[in-house]
């Protein structure tokens, strides 16, 4: 199983960033895909979850409606548009399969700041 995260970098508050994980090893289509963050002295929270193969989405409050998930499983890429993003989204990010182990990609740092 591999997940890999390219993307992530430095963004202006308001600004946004896409992040992509292309995902191999496993049958993608028939898993759950998330993205989870990590801030500095926090823990790990979950963003979003996008089911399969029905590619419905889920958000935590914190996101909703500045992120969206989707998934091209075609591609077996899972993605996470960030829009209107802000200082206290700096953190890194992580995609992860909802596999019966756990499953997460290296994870890319997205800084927010002016």
């Amino acid at each position: 199983v591999q997940l890999v995260e390219p993307g992530g970098g430095l963004v202006q508050p308001g600004g946004s960033l896409r992040l992509s994980c292309a995902a191999s090893g496993f049958t993608f289509r028939s898993v759950a895909m998330s993205w989870y963050r990590q801030a500095p002295g926090k823990e790990r929270e979950r963003l979003a979850t996008i089911t399969s193969p029905g590619g419905i989405p889920n958000y935590e409050d914190s996101v909703k409606g500045r992120f969206t998930i989707s998934r091209d499983n075609d591609k077996h890429t899972v993605t996470l548009q960030m829009n209107s993003l802000k200082p206290e989204d700096t953190a890194v990010y992580y995609c992860y399969a909802g596999l019966p182990f756990p499953a997460w990609g290296q994870g890319t740092q997205v800084t927010v700041s002016s």
